[in-house]
């Protein structure tokens, strides 16, 4: 039996060619290679990072978790049974009802809607305040490890006054004599809380500006901010997503512990600190006053927590694929 002649004339793949690439026939009876459009596409980084975030079980329920609270928060117009002040003088201190499914407080107020809308005030601090925390410790650890020499010197200096500097103290004098409000306890934990971001972000940029690809983008005359933030800046975006949550976390319980002691957000603000502060006369008598506010800052901080230990590994550009 004869073999096929359009066998023997059809072209051997070539042994480099990507198996992606198909070949077909062309005028010449040579092969032209042409992209097959069946084949799967290679993916980005920011895809491999969210099938990997995809995998992270603990990081999807913490972000689901952060939502629900998030959107609970903004509709709390909506989802809230009463007014965050709503005062019902015969219901004071009432136990768990049809009508106040978490009973109500000294005053009246019911617990559950306090719980709703003091989320808007806890979470808005926490986010705010990182975000400052953020801006400021980028800039100081970017300029400070990529220039390095007497700049360097002189802001890592300033860090470390920062750090030895008692904020705690200033603040209740502060608060103390001129009062508190929603935009000063942002704008402290904010302004006390960007040191370690700057230390870690430092010392990325001191270790990669080393770096082959540095060297080669200076040798091509590349803008040392294009090499700032177009070069260096993604390598550390792991090491920034994880301190500004971890940072929006902290500031969450820094509010909390401030409005317990009567220092952060004014008692007329509903917020979980301001709730638990409310709390402190009746831990005995009405338990579930502090359970509540105290359980569901607890679930938020851990829910944010699981999300940056997910991003984390997400965009690690060592992690497993």
């Amino acid at each position: 039996m004869n073999a096929d002649p359009s066998i023997e004339s059809r072209p051997a793949p070539h042994p480099f060619v990507d198996p992606a690439i198909r070949a077909t026939p062309g005028p010449t009876g040579l092969g032209a290679l042409v992209p097959d459009p069946a084949a799967r596409k290679p993916r980005g980084p920011v895809q491999l990072a969210l099938g990997r975030l995809r995998r992270a079980k603990l990081a999807i329920a913490g972000l689901v978790v952060i939502v629900v609270m998030i959107l609970v928060a903004v509709f709390a117009d909506l989802l809230a049974p009463y007014g965050q002040n709503e005062v019902d003088l015969f219901s004071v201190e009432a136990p768990v009802s049809s009508a106040h499914w978490l009973g109500t407080d000294e005053l009246g107020r019911d617990e559950l809607s306090r719980l709703m809308y003091g989320g808007r005030i806890s979470l808005l601090v926490g986010v705010a305040a990182a975000a400052i925390s953020t801006v400021l410790g980028i800039l100081v650890g970017a300029v400070a490890g990529f220039y390095g020499g007497w700049l360097d010197a002189v802001l890592m200096r300033f860090v470390d006054l920062m750090l030895a500097f008692p904020a705690i103290f200033l603040l209740l004098i502060v608060f103390s004599i001129r009062g508190s409000s929603v935009g000063s306890v942002v704008l402290f934990l904010g302004v006390f809380g960007w040191m370690w971001l700057a230390r870690i972000i430092r010392g990325e940029f001191m270790s990669l500006k080393e770096k082959e690809f540095i060297e080669a983008a200076r040798a091509v005359g590349v803008p040392n901010g294009r090499i700032i933030w177009r070069h260096l800046m993604p390598n550390v975006l792991a090491a920034i997503i994880v301190a500004t949550t971890l940072a929006i976390a902290i500031n969450m319980l820094a509010e909390a512990s401030l409005s317990f002691l009567g220092f952060g957000v004014p008692s007329g603000t509903p917020t979980w600190g301001n709730m638990l502060n409310g709390a402190r006369d009746s831990y005995l008598t009405h338990p579930l006053l502090a359970i509540a506010p105290g359980l569901t800052l607890t679930i938020a901080v851990l829910a944010i927590n699981f999300v940056g230990d997910g991003l984390r590994d997400a965009f690690d550009p060592k992690g497993g694929r």
